[in-house]
């Protein structure tokens, strides 16, 4: 005769909460929010694109453990979703549709001007909203867009405000432009060259290259025979690097200057001897102008074992800029928090983060550097749009 095993109260309540155990933790887990990013990951442009990766990772760690990370009631875990446009715009349309398909909130990115204006078209026909970082063509938030937001100053403002001090500053009497003809260096060049014109100078030259382009010397002897005593390049690194030692392999003595994403200590490095003396109008304020962002620069360092490149605090504060309207519209869904995102006013790594009704930064800021002894060195701020 076999008999039943008898199982003692408390034993049963111990198997009950073991069984529940996995419910529990998953349910005090909440649901996961997912944020998308998208940058060069690979190629010549990776370094930024990994730069700003990372910029929007301590955002996403920052949330993650603060205490009042609940959305709608519920504690939720921010993830990130990174994708690599390689700087290419077809790359960045597939990219796109590859992030929307995947549920994201939200995008941050691109960092090219000429991946984001085509992948924000997608972000746009699918009602997500694409917090710019990076990419500085005016394009980008002229087109009427309900979903384009940008926490960075574009081509008119900083490019503008190098015009206009090329002009009436260093008091520049001839001045040539040098660009990539790429969206984000011909951008620049072309706000240059309104801006110069704007403020009564004399523009001798505008020369043209590519992004792939290693040799400027045709371009430069053109520029060289209409005597210039400034040239402008709009364009990166580590093109910008080479016209600056081509020109002085030239004997062109006329004062170089760089617009956003030249100031990077592999300009001084590529540039030797010559880039003492060349100067870069940059997005934002200096990081280490503010208490806010010494700190951030400490934490970045310490989080991913290198210094800030260029980009990372524009990253970290369009992250956050989700990250606060989601909380305040207690939703992760778009349609709930895209109105919040519009409104939202905070003070950022980078300065103030508020929007203009066509989601271009309100109140941007440029700085002038120098390099000065082999170290970039800040000259002015110029703030406002």
């Amino acid at each position: 005769m076999r008999f039943a095993k008898t199982i003692s109260p408390i034993a049963a309540a111990v198997a009950t909460l073991l069984a529940c155990a996995p419910l529990a933790a998953s349910a005090q887990a909440g649901p996961v929010i997912k944020i998308g990013f998208a940058a060069p990951l690979t190629g010549a442009n990776a370094s930024y694109g990994k730069d700003l990766q990372n910029g929007v990772q301590l955002a996403l760690d920052d949330a993650n453990k603060a205490k009042d990370n609940v959305i709608g009631g519920k504690p939720v875990t921010f993830e990130l979703v990174a994708e690599d446009d390689q700087a290419d715009p077809r790359t960045g349309v597939q990219v796109a549709q590859k992030l929307i398909d995947q549920g994201v909130s939200v995008i941050v990115g691109h960092f090219n001007s000429g991946t984001t204006i085509p992948a924000s078209q997608l972000y746009e026909k699918a009602g997500i909203p694409d917090i710019d970082p990076a990419a500085t063509n005016p394009v980008i938030s002229s087109r009427g867009f309900a979903n384009m937001f940008m926490v960075i100053s574009s081509d008119a403002q900083n490019a503008g405000s190098a015009g206009t001090y090329a002009v009436k500053t260093t008091k520049a009497k001839r001045i040539a432009i040098l660009d990539d003809r790429t969206a984000f260096g011909q951008g620049e060049a072309d706000e240059f060259e309104k801006a110069v014109k704007a403020a009564g100078g004399n523009l001798v030259a505008h020369e043209y290259t590519t992004n792939q382009a290693t040799d400027f010397k045709t371009q430069l002897t053109k520029i060289k025979a209409s005597n210039p005593d400034l040239i402008f390049f709009g364009g990166l690194n580590p093109q910008a690097a080479g016209v600056m030692k081509q020109m002085r392999a030239l004997g062109i003595n006329a004062q170089f200057v760089g617009g956003g994403g030249v100031k990077d200590i592999d300009f001084i490095k590529l540039a030797g001897d010559t880039s003492d003396g060349a100067m870069a109008w940059e997005y934002g304020r200096p990081l280490e102008s503010t208490s806010e962002g010494k700190t951030f620069a400490d934490r970045y360092k310490q989080r991913f074992g290198m210094d800030v490149l260029s980009y990372a605090p524009f990253g970290y504060d369009a992250a956050m800029a989700a990250i606060k309207a989601m909380k305040a519209a207690g939703s992760s869904s778009p349609d709930a928090y895209r109105s919040a995102l519009k409104s939202i006013s905070f003070d950022g790594i980078t300065g103030k983060i508020a929007f203009l009704q066509t989601g271009a930064l309100k109140n941007g800021s440029s700085t002038l550097y120098q390099v000065k002894n082999g170290q970039w060195t800040a000259v002015t701020t110029v703030n406002g749009s």
